[in-house]
């Protein structure tokens, strides 16, 4: 099907050359999806869809326009292309519009890893199965949960081909599949929780009746939370709230944020940023990871991008548009949908995993907060003010003693990068950006 959806696009890129743009690339994209929710054994929702859908982008000279169909009939395609035309026509000019050097572009030759067969020959049985076993040992872990907002399961199967007009095409398959429940314990108050387990193959996944139990733990744990008095402590946030600090990190290196100086690193490059224990990669090569890619969505070909290297700020995130405002070269980070231009996003980005285990780090605090729930949206990547409400565990003498509930997190940015004490040895991947077990001394926790 690759060779079909790469024939598509290099045909639309050449009508559109034919039309009078002076260069043009296209995206197509093919979806089969599934997924499916229960709640206490019955279905609620089932849905299984096969879509296809392609984004065209035309430059005349340093204007540009981009538009998208999911008809692929000869007459839509020339109606898409004369459309488009006629809005690059009226679009300001921006001497930054453009495709990326042609020298920059390939695409990664091996199996990285992101497709397995495996996930689509699932029937629509084993994956409603899938979903009911892990609620199912959700409610049977302890006679305090007592209901469930459900159990779901999904999966698709996608193939992307890209072309343009410098005479790249290429394409690639990827697979995903991922379960999860999310329980209620009542024992003189309600508290819910969750877990998952996400893939690229089915054979990856853990086994549903150990996510429904670490779904029933975590619920349970949290029974009797409290709320703290405001205090200054160390924090620990654990490998499903790290990422977030590290999303922040994403978030003030994107080029975009950069050419607006709406980022706490602007004009940082090569300065240090964070102490010696931070170090932050985006890897568009590791195998199996929910980044990996063989090129980015302008074809440039994958690779691996230091970002911090031991508190050292090195690089930027860049498509080809940011890096020409920048006056730099693209780090190969353009992602594109079908619809608009590319814009900025990770590959696989994450904090390096350092030395330590879970247990050492948390026997290492004497009074701390452990964080594993985060609550809203406060945080100003411009100044680097981080606010969130949290959730989690308190720690007396490296041993947790009792949850904790309805408290904030504060501190800044900056300040948290360069107060990083530890960091944690179990580094896993459940999305395109991960972070292990961090240990952040100063910050306050604010409650009553």
């Amino acid at each position: 099907m690759e060779p079909q959806l790469e024939q598509i696009a290099t045909d639309l890129v050449s009508r559109a050359l034919r039309a009078g743009a002076t260069s043009a690339d296209v995206t197509v994209h093919e979806v089969d999806e599934f997924s499916t929710a229960l709640r206490l054994g019955e279905i609620e929702k089932l849905k299984e869809a096969a879509s296809k859908a392609l984004g065209l982008r035309i430059l005349l000279g340093v204007r540009s326009a981009s538009s998208f169909s999911s008809d692929f009939s000869p007459a839509s395609l020339d109606r898409l292309v004369q459309r488009t035309l006629a809005m690059a026509r009226v679009t300001s000019e921006d001497p930054a519009a453009g495709l990326p050097d042609r020298a920059l572009q390939g695409s990664f030759q091996g199996d990285m890893g992101i497709y397995s067969d495996d996930v689509g020959q699932l029937s629509t049985e084993e994956r409603i199965d899938y979903a009911r076993r892990a609620e199912r040992a959700a409610l049977d872990a302890d006679p305090r949960i007592k209901n469930s907002e459900g159990a779901y399961f999904e999966a698709s199967v996608s193939r992307r081909a890209y072309a343009n007009s410098h005479g790249f095409v290429g394409s690639y398959r990827s697979s995903y599949c991922a379960g999860s429940v999310a329980p209620v314990a009542e024992d003189g108050g309600m508290q819910r929780d969750y877990w998952y387990s996400v893939s690229r193959r089915r054979s990856d996944l853990e086994s549903p009746e150990s996510v429904g139990r670490k779904a029933a733990e975590r619920t349970l744990r949290k029974l009797g939370g409290r709320k703290m008095t405001t205090c200054q402590v160390p924090v620990i946030f654990d490998p499903e709230t790290a990422p977030t600090i590290v999303g922040h990190i994403f978030e003030a290196v994107r080029g975009d944020a950069i050419y607006r100086s709406a980022s706490f690193l602007t004009g940082k490059l090569n300065q240090k940023v964070a102490n010696e224990r931070v170090t932050v990669l985006d890897d568009g090569l590791r195998p199996g990871g929910f980044g990996t890619r063989p090129f980015d969505g302008e074809g440039v070909v994958a690779s691996v991008m230091p970002v911090i290297e031991k508190g050292v700020l090195s690089n930027y995130l860049l498509n080809a548009y940011t890096a020409r405002k920048l006056g730099m070269r693209t780090t190969g980070n353009a992602s594109r949908g079908v619809s608009g231009p590319p814009s900025v996003g990770p590959k696989n980005f994450y904090l390096v995993a350092g030395p330590h285990t879970p247990e050492e780090i948390r026997r290492s605090v004497k009074t701390g907060f452990y964080v594993t729930d985060l609550i809203g949206f406060g945080v100003n990547v411009v100044t680097g003010d981080y606010s969130r409400g949290a959730a989690g565990m308190w720690i007396e003498n490296g041993e947790f003693t009792f949850p904790v509930e309805e408290v904030t997190v504060a501190g800044n940015l900056v300040d948290m990068l360069n107060h990083v004490e530890m960091v944690g040895s179990d580094l896993e991947f459940r999305s395109a950006i991960a972070a292990p077990t961090l240990l952040i001394s100063g910050l306050t926790v604010a409650g009553t």
